[in-house]
């Protein structure tokens, strides 16, 4: 019986498709190891990145309505689950590498500070003189250098491709590598799927969150063409559906029309450009994983509409407001005083300097603990 690395190495070769990416022709890890005797390279990734303290912390993270309001609303970690399940539908359907996929759905947002965007966006503000701040680029900090498991290097020592797929926005810079390799002009399948999962992801639950917390109705969600057809869709596979039950299926009909679009798009994308490698998908003179045309203007209008509707609600606005205050105290509080932050910030400010250090401190943080240290130096009074 041959071990089951070996058997995950052969199913690809023989089940993926030219251009998706295989596990035995990873550019590897930059800390050499040896390969498991059970799992395949990107399964280790998939693995790494599920054991870590940077992912855990993500169950105590606002994806949009502030952690804690309320028990069903998503999280960090709950749309990063739904995400990478997603992810990996749209995968299979195409026969790009499932594993791959998944690692890459599962880091993106380790890199996020609490509070959510709100948050994100007053940490780039208050680094703006020292380097600023991008969840992107900080998720890719986490797994390169922040995130300590191993005594022998720092980071999760992740593959070349995984650690790639997270360099989302710095493929289309001309020229751009990553260990003296090449990321784009347009990054790997599996990546480009990675990408276009959170977008369908994060728009159908906020859809489903914004109606649990009375932001949405379906009055409001009927001028969207894209409700519309999905709520149509609902209604045809489950004649009479009124009030609730309408809301839920419309929610769902809504992932699948997605699902199915990216799905078909992509794989019409794959049939005109036929590439043979992943190194002709990032080569391409257009981008393979996505919308169809006819798809695209729907979801932006659908994004324009949670932007006005539920992002920028009042109620919205003002909790993550009052949050990220509080948060912009504490953040101030660790660069007057670096004493008060853990031992492992500490140690980081000789290398990476007080405001770096503390800018990690804080985006490393669950809401719940940056609110714990708040009260703990007594910032909410001040």
């Amino acid at each position: 019986m041959q071990p089951a690395r070996k058997e995950t190495e052969i199913l690809e070769q023989v089940w993926l498709e030219l251009y998706a990416a295989k596990s035995i022709e990873s550019f590897g890890r930059k800390y050499p190891e040896q390969s498991h005797e059970r799992r395949a390279e990107f399964q280790r990734d998939r693995d790494r990145i599920v054991h870590s303290r940077c992912f855990r912390r993500l169950e105590y993270k606002t994806q949009v309505f502030i952690n804690g309001t309320a028990d069903h609303y998503r999280t960090r970690l709950t749309h990063t689950i739904e995400m990478s399940m997603i992810g990996r539908t749209i995968a299979r359907a195409v026969k790009a590498n499932e594993d791959l996929t998944e690692a890459i759905a599962l880091a993106h947002d380790i890199g996020h500070s609490p509070f959510g965007h709100s948050g994100e966006r007053a940490l780039n503000e208050l680094m703006k003189d020292h380097g600023g701040f991008d969840h992107n680029l900080q998720s890719i900090r986490w797994v390169e250098e922040l995130e300590q498991r191993y005594p022998i290097y720092p980071g999760l020592n992740l593959t070349w491709e995984t650690r790639a797929g997270l360099h989302k926005h710095e493929a289309a810079i001309p020229g751009y590598q990553l260990d003296g390799r090449p990321i784009g002009p347009f990054q790997y399948l599996e990546a480009q799927i990675a990408d276009v999962s959170d977008d369908l992801t994060y728009c159908a639950h906020d859809v489903d969150d914004g109606l649990d917390a009375g932001l949405l109705n379906d009055d409001m969600l009927s001028t969207l063409e894209i409700w519309h057809r999905a709520v149509g869709r609902a209604e045809r596979n489950y004649p009479g559906l009124a009030g609730s039950e309408r809301l839920l299926m419309g929610v769902r009909a809504l992932i699948d029309l997605q699902v199915e679009d990216i799905v078909d798009h992509t794989s019409a994308q794959l049939e005109k450009h036929k590439p043979k490698s992943p190194a002709d998908v990032m080569n391409c003179p257009e981008r393979i994983a996505n919308f169809s045309p006819k798809l695209l203007p729907l979801v932006a209008q659908l994004r324009e509409f949670l932007f006005k509707n539920v992002y920028w609600h009042p109620t919205v606005e003002s909790a993550n407001r009052e949050a990220v205050a509080l948060m912009r105290k504490l953040f101030l509080h660790y660069v007057g005083h670096p004493e008060v932050m853990g031992h492992k910030a500490q140690a980081r400010i000789e290398k990476d300097g007080v405001w770096r250090a503390a800018c990690d401190y804080i985006s490393g943080m669950t809401d719940r603990y940056a609110l714990d240290e708040v009260r703990k130096f007594g910032l909410e009074k001040s």
